[in-house]
């Protein structure tokens, strides 16, 4: 899978996606991240590991702690490519409001005619 299908597939799961918004505020403990899921140590290992081969988070050793940051640069390329797409569908849906506007005129006008 390419980088930006492993940051998708990542980011898919919502106690990953909560472990990202937690980091987003800085750096955490591996313990730190731990505390607000109802979940397993192993298992919030498992997510975090998924995050650091997405790349999306670095963990590293501090004395006997791990603690885990999170790469900017990779949530900035997720980022921009959703900004593609959402470029796509404001285009479109200004295109709809000219089509929906035209359409709402035309009506009005036919009431009009309609009523004499």
């Amino acid at each position: 899978m390419d980088q930006l299908g492993t940051a998708f597939a990542a980011l898919s799961d919502p106690t990953r996606r909560a472990m990202i918004e937690r980091l987003s505020q800085g750096p955490a403990s591996v313990h730190g991240l731990t505390e607000p899921f109802a979940l397993s140590q192993q298992m919030i290992s498992k997510h975090i590991a998924y995050l650091v081969r997405a790349r999306l988070v670095v963990k590293t050793k501090r004395g006997r702690e791990s603690v885990c940051t999170l790469r900017p640069e990779a949530i900035k390329t997720v980022s921009e490519w959703a900004m593609n797409y959402r470029r796509f569908w404001e285009e479109s849906f200004d295109k709809l409001d000219v089509v929906l506007n035209q359409m709402k005129k035309e009506e009005a006008g036919h009431d009009t005619k309609d009523r004499k």
